[in-house]
């Protein structure tokens, strides 16, 4: 996926029209859409009135196109990509579809997004144990009762990425399945599903992907779809729905593809958003996103740094070209007031426990920490 040529990232930022009003650092709260995102919803919407939606089943063949850009971008397959409109229908699904037992258990990381949490607590009133552990003690939590891992791929809270490759190998050892989260940090990094080896990939695309909220993709491993049937059923249930003048009756035949878990219409002016912005993506390359990611997330750190920030300390968190999100404290200062302040001044960022949350994506640049800087230093002064 890499380019021969660095992208022009000054070209680049000029596709996000936000940019011009705002010192925006906060793409782990919401990312920005590109001009061409919100050019696709008009244009889908342009096509409805012209046609008053009577190629409305074609819409599905140019839905099938993002699907398989959304499937390149993390090294799978078309057929393992289902549309969602948020993850937390994902591990839902997932969770919904597991034979639970009393002596279970569910193990997720400290520090987790309530996605994580909140399901996989509410299974404690059925027997299942639910577990969050620090990463040091993950390997020695992970059992053979555990049936279930279900971690983000980056630390909404303190920007911790956890090497989620060597969790797969770990859960495929112990026979637990593995769900992975890659709203923070699908879009910043490259992930690899034939590396990772997860058996559900969920992303909401609304933070690093730079799509509208309210739609997204979950990758489902074919080992998966194997046994795991839709927790809701609709009219594309049936394998042959594209036969819209004579949907089956009865009930449905579910096709071996991930779209089985779609159940009935999509959000199409949302996925052609999405993908407009995959197609972004792939023009820069995910390597070049990378680096353009850390060097940026390199700098803020030690803006911050300069300014007294103080960082949590645990694994690869001491590193500077760790992790997007930054999230520091500042002794005497409340984080959510700093927030406020920055707002009121045209910086964007956010506060998250006490510490003021920072999250530079690729359409960034040194001006935008400069300014950060200045900004704070007035208020901390």
């Amino acid at each position: 996926m890499s380019n021969p040529e660095p992208p022009d990232w000054r070209k680049v930022r000029a596709e996000f029209p936000s940019l011009a009003n705002w010192t925006f650092l906060n793409t782990a709260t919401f990312g920005q859409l590109p001009r061409r995102a919100t050019e696709a919803v008009a244009h889908h919407f342009a096509h409805r009135d012209e046609l008053a939606c009577a190629d409305f089943v074609e819409w599905f063949d140019q839905a099938d196109r993002v699907r398989a850009s959304a499937a390149k971008l993390i090294g799978a397959e078309a057929a393992d990509i289902a549309f969602i409109p948020t993850a937390s229908h994902a591990l839902a699904q997932l969770i919904n579809g597991i034979d639970w037992r009393p002596g279970d258990r569910i193990v997720t990381l400290d520090h987790e997004f309530p996605n994580q949490i909140y399901r996989p607590a509410l299974l404690e009133k059925h027997g299942v144990e639910f577990v969050e552990t620090p990463w040091e003690r993950f390997a020695e939590v992970v059992d053979e009762r555990t049936r279930l891992v279900a971690i983000s791929a980056m630390s909404y809270l303190t920007g911790f990425r956890p090497p989620v490759e060597e969790i797969g190998k770990i859960c495929r050892e112990r026979g637990a399945l593995f769900y992975l989260d890659g709203t923070q940090g699908c879009g910043a990094f490259d992930f690899d599903m034939a590396a990772i080896r997860p058996d559900v990939f969920a992303v909401h695309g609304y933070k690093w992907m730079l799509a509208p909220n309210g739609i997204g993709f979950m990758y489902v491993a074919p080992r998966v779809r194997e046994w795991l049937e839709p927790a809701v059923v609709g009219w594309r249930s049936d394998r042959n729905w594209r036969e819209v003048d004579h949907l089956r009756h009865g009930a449905p035949e579910f096709s071996d593809a991930a779209e089985k878990y779609e159940a009935g219409m999509l959000a199409h002016s949302l996925i052609f958003a999405m993908g407009a912005s995959l197609d972004l993506f792939h023009e820069l390359g995910m390597e070049a996103i990378e680096r353009r990611v850390i060097e940026l997330a390199r700098r803020t750190r030690a803006t911050l740094e300069e300014l007294g920030g103080e960082f949590l300390p645990g694994p690869n968190l001491d590193s500077p070209d760790h992790s997007p999100i930054l999230a520091a404290k500042f002794a005497g200062r409340d984080a959510s007031a700093l927030s406020v302040a920055l707002k009121s001044r045209g910086v964007l960022v956010s506060a998250r426990h006490g510490r003021l949350r920072v999250s530079p994506h690729f359409y960034n640049d040194e001006s935008d920490i400069a300014r950060l800087g200045e900004e704070l230093r007035s208020l901390l002064t």
